[in-house]
């Protein structure tokens, strides 16, 4: 099947900032986006909101300002579906989403001394990670997943 589908825009500009603030530029990374962000709106299309707060989440400078950029990833994520996410990349599917976004959260309340916050959260991570596709990102997630240890705050990492 052939993606007859124009580019997106958005996506684009989000995928650049990302991979500036892969390169070093985080705070540039963090204006783009956070200027984006704020294009978008609230009520902006749910693959762009999801996405931009997921990878903005990365780009923050205090771990609160992280949690509120990773709560926004997964609110965003509850009004995305899979029509639109394929629209994008015909593999998508939202359920895939959920594992890392959760895990993300979890690894925020260990690293902010909340371990009932963390286990919980990472107790849905584990219980999505049936949804995730038999690939490298799959088997990514599920290591972190496996590996997670939810009541130590200097284990940082990110996924």
């Amino acid at each position: 099947m052939n993606d007859t589908s124009a580019p997106d825009p958005t996506m684009t500009r989000i995928v650049e900032a990302v991979q500036l603030g892969q390169t070093g530029a985080a705070a540039e990374a963090r204006e783009l986006l956070t200027a984006l962000w704020d294009e978008i709106g609230p009520g902006g299309d749910a693959l762009h909101r999801c996405t931009l707060a997921h990878h903005l989440a990365d780009l923050q400078d205090t771990l609160d300002a992280e949690l509120r950029w990773d709560e926004r990833a997964l609110a965003a994520v509850s009004e995305l579906t899979d029509e639109r996410a394929q629209r994008h990349l015909p593999s998508l599917e939202v359920r895939a989403f959920l594992p890392s976004l959760y895990l993300n959260l979890a690894d925020c309340h260990r690293r902010l001394g909340n371990p009932d916050s963390a286990r919980e959260y990472l107790a849905r991570a584990r219980a999505h990670l049936a949804q995730l596709p038999d690939d490298p990102y799959g088997e990514m997630i599920r290591a972190a997943v496996g590996d997670f240890v939810a009541d130590d705050p200097t284990d940082h990492r990110r996924r």
